[in-house]
Order: C-alpha cells, then sequence, then structure tokens
C-alpha cells in the first residue's frame, strides 16, 4: 500500500513537472539576419569600414617614409660620422614608435575604431533588444535565445523563430536585407565579420610592414636601433 502511494506520488511529481515544462514559452532570433535589414546598421558599418581605411593608408604612409628614411641611411652610412650616424638612428627609431602607436591607438583594443563601433552600433543593439523584449514580454516567453554566429545550438525548431517577427516590429520588411557589393570571398558573411575584416586588415598589414621595414634594415648588416659604431 505504501508503496503504490510512493508511486502515485511520484506520477503527481512527473506529471507536475512536464505541465510546467510544457508552460514555458521558448523562442530564438537570428541577430545576424536581423540586423541586416536595419539601415541604421548598414550605415554605421560603412562608417567603420571607410574609418578602418583611412587609418591604415595613415599609417602605412608613416611606415613607407621609414621605409625610405631607411633606404637613405644604409647608402650613406659609410660616408657619416658616429655622431651622424646615431642621430640619423635615433630619428628613424622615433619615428618607427610613432608608427606603432599610431597603430596602436587606433587598432588597439581599446583603440579609435574600437570605440567608435561602441559609439554607432550600440544604439541599434539596445533598438533591437528593447523590441525583443517588448515581444518577449507580450508572448510570455521565459527564454529567448540567438542561433547567430558561434552559438551553441545544435538543432532549432523554424516555428520558435521570432526574428521576422523582430524585423516587422522594427519597422522593416522581412527579407529584404541591405547586405550588398559582396566581394569575392565574402559570400556569407555577416556585416558584424566584414567590418572585423576590415579591423584586422587595417592591423595586420601595417604589422606586416613594420616588420618588413624592420627586418630590412637587419639585411643591410646593421640595426637602426643600435648605437653606431667606428
Amino acid at each position: 500500500m505504501k508503496r503504490n502511494k510512493n508511486l502515485l506520488i511520484a506520477a503527481v511529481a512527473v506529471l507536475a513537472g512536464i505541465s510546467a515544462a510544457e508552460a514555458q514559452k521558448f523562442a530564438y532570433v537570428d541577430t545576424d539576419y536581423v540586423l541586416l535589414h536595419l539601415q541604421e546598421y548598414a550605415d554605421a558599418q560603412s562608417e567603420l569600414n571607410q574609418l578602418a581605411i583611412d587609418w591604415q593608408v595613415e599609417i602605412e604612409t608613416k611606415i613607407q617614409s621609414i621605409e625610405r628614411l631607411e633606404l637613405a641611411y644604409r647608402a650613406e652610412r659609410v660616408l657619416l660620422t658616429a655622431e651622424m650616424r646615431a642621430k640619423r638612428e635615433e630619428e628613424i627609431s622615433t619615428k618607427r614608435l610613432e608608427a606603432r602607436e599610431l597603430q596602436k591607438s587606433k587598432f588597439g583594443v581599446d583603440g579609435e575604431l574600437f570605440q567608435k563601433r561602441q559609439e554607432l552600433i550600440q544604439p541599434v543593439q539596445d533598438q533591437v533588444f528593447e523590441e525583443l523584449k517588448d515581444i518577449a514580454s507580450g508572448s510570455g516567453y521565459m527564454v529567448v535565445f540567438d542561433k547567430s554566429n558561434q552559438s551553441n545550438m545544435l538543432y532549432t525548431n523554424p516555428k520558435y523563430d521570432i526574428s521576422d517577427r523582430l524585423i516587422k516590429a522594427l519597422g522593416y520588411v522581412p527579407g529584404e536585407t541591405l547586405e550588398s557589393d559582396t566581394k569575392e570571398g565574402d559570400e556569407g558573411k555577416s556585416l558584424k565579420d566584414k567590418a572585423k575584416d576590415a579591423m584586422e586588415k587595417g592591423k595586420g598589414t601595417a604589422t606586416d610592414r613594420m616588420r618588413g621595414a624592420a627586418s630590412g634594415g637587419m639585411r643591410g648588416g646593421n640595426t637602426v636601433n643600435s648605437k653606431g659604431k667606428n
């Protein structure tokens, strides 16, 4: 009798758990897809990409100037006194340091491009979040997941996707994305990925050129950082 009672209690608990689980409502969105519909987001990404290109050009211009100074120095070194060599080497070292500092200030972790991205992108993300919060609150969703890149969602049932609903709430038409002018190799990339690529290109290209300039000095048999000797 006691055993039957325990089984009944267990069955009731299981049923109660199932009922509670069924009562909980879940949904998901693809924020990458949603953001592709927003003109403000597209404009922000275009501005960020152009800033990255402009700063990259500025940095490379400095690096080219350093390269010319190093080439001239290597050609004239044998004709210079120790004092003149030291002065030229210090000038080149100072300019190389300035180029590195400029690169860091523009493309570093807390650099101007990162801060500009926060300034331009954060308001758009806040707008999306507020609309999503209203939808979740009005529909009684316990949790809304994000299936955009690098999410851990291995499977999603399309009937729980509320991305299009969110897009409509933001005042746009689902499917009318603003991603255009796709370059070769960029197919399938989100606007966020493209902005990241531009940042990495600006940072990586400048770094490579600086390394090349430094190694060129080494190949010439003279290190610009060292003080000249007779």
